[in-house]
């Protein structure tokens, strides 16, 4: 085994500062694993972290990333959750196990402040990892961390999902498509939103039961009023934030649950207080989930034989690609081959 591998590194705030540096391979330390890596998938944060944002305090050189499928190689002393070959993934939120959420004091993430996972190599503890599906590639499997687990946490084991519930899907990025998914295999009716016409099409396909495009339908809300019979969704994924708030409450049926995951349009939320008493209904805001979520993701995702979109994947070599059309946006994930074909 070389000494030596190849990482992505930002020597200050700035992804168009990246460079791929040859570095020493690390060895695990007690209770760690040595994980090659087989691929990482992109996520919103991770530009926004390597930009400077979101508060995390990075040490620099900062390898991006939180996100990865890949082998176990080597075992550090103590470590009994894997084996050598073993297929793991990452977790997001270090010391979530299970349970209620930690602070992030007590909970640092992967991808910042936590260096990240564009690297040939990681050595990490293992009670940050999981078993990998049997069923997915690495790359599929490299998607669960955050997409697919946020869009889980908020249906199911926050939202309590059921069959013949209806549910409102906001864009078609990653974590919306996992809703989609997991929503349509859960018996609910899926109405999603987007500006585009053909990905609202994409989206039937993988289960939605109806589509609004928001550009000819802007009081989309309305839309999905009359979709319900006047009733409402009973869980609405806010991806927006800022004024796009106030039409998910008013398209929530009585009681309802709007999961507040992205803000895309604005990180400020201002509501009036009276639509909301009078709707009954929660506002929550959902961020990954806990390791032992993940564990039930990675079960149902094998039962289910649920296949992640992947809009398009770069090879290792191709990660300032990658970068730029996470920028552009994406229908689904956007994945790194990081193992050399």
């Amino acid at each position: 085994m070389n000494s030596t591998m190849h990482r992505w590194e930002i020597p200050s705030a700035g992804i168009g500062k990246l460079a791929r540096n040859e570095v020493r391979r690390p060895q695990p330390k007690a209770g760690e694993i040595l994980v090659e890596v087989e691929a990482v998938s992109l996520n919103y944060r991770d530009q926004v972290i390597a930009e400077g944002g979101m508060g995390a305090n990075l040490v620099f050189p900062f390898t991006p990333a939180s996100d990865m499928a890949g082998r176990v190689v080597a075992l550090g002393e103590g470590v009994t959750r894997f084996a050598v070959g073993d297929r793991v993934i990452s977790t997001y939120i270090t010391g979530w196990i299970d349970g209620a959420p930690l602070s992030w004091a007590d909970s640092p993430t992967q991808g910042g402040p936590i260096n990240g996972m564009l690297s040939q190599y990681v050595a990490t503890p293992a009670d940050w990892c999981v078993q990998a599906p049997k069923s997915l590639t690495p790359e599929e499997a490299s998607t669960l961390p955050i997409a697919g687990l946020t869009a889980w946490m908020a249906l199911v084991e926050l939202g309590n999902l059921h069959a013949g519930q209806t549910v409102v899907v906001q864009g078609t990025g990653g974590v919306s498509l996992f809703a989609v998914q997991i929503a349509a295999a859960n018996g609910a009716r899926v109405i999603v939103t987007s500006s585009s016409e053909d990905k609202i099409a994409r989206a039937i396909a993988l289960g939605a039961t109806h589509g609004i495009n928001r550009s000819a339908t802007p009081d989309w809300q309305d839309a999905v009023r009359a979709l319900t019979d006047g009733r409402g969704a009973d869980h609405i994924l806010e991806m927006a934030g800022g004024d796009n708030l106030r039409r998910s409450l008013q398209a929530v049926a009585p009681g309802g649950r709007i999961s507040v995951i992205g803000l895309l349009e604005s990180d400020e939320v201002s509501l009036p207080i009276m639509p909301l008493l009078g709707s009954r209904a929660s506002i929550v805001a959902v961020a990954v989930g806990p390791r032992r979520v993940l564990e039930d993701l990675v079960r149902m995702v094998d039962v289910h034989a649920l296949k992640p979109v992947i809009d398009a994947t770069y090879s290792f070599a191709e990660v300032p690609q990658a970068f730029e059309h996470l920028k552009r946006g994406a229908f689904g994930k956007i994945v790194v081959t990081v193992r050399e074909a």
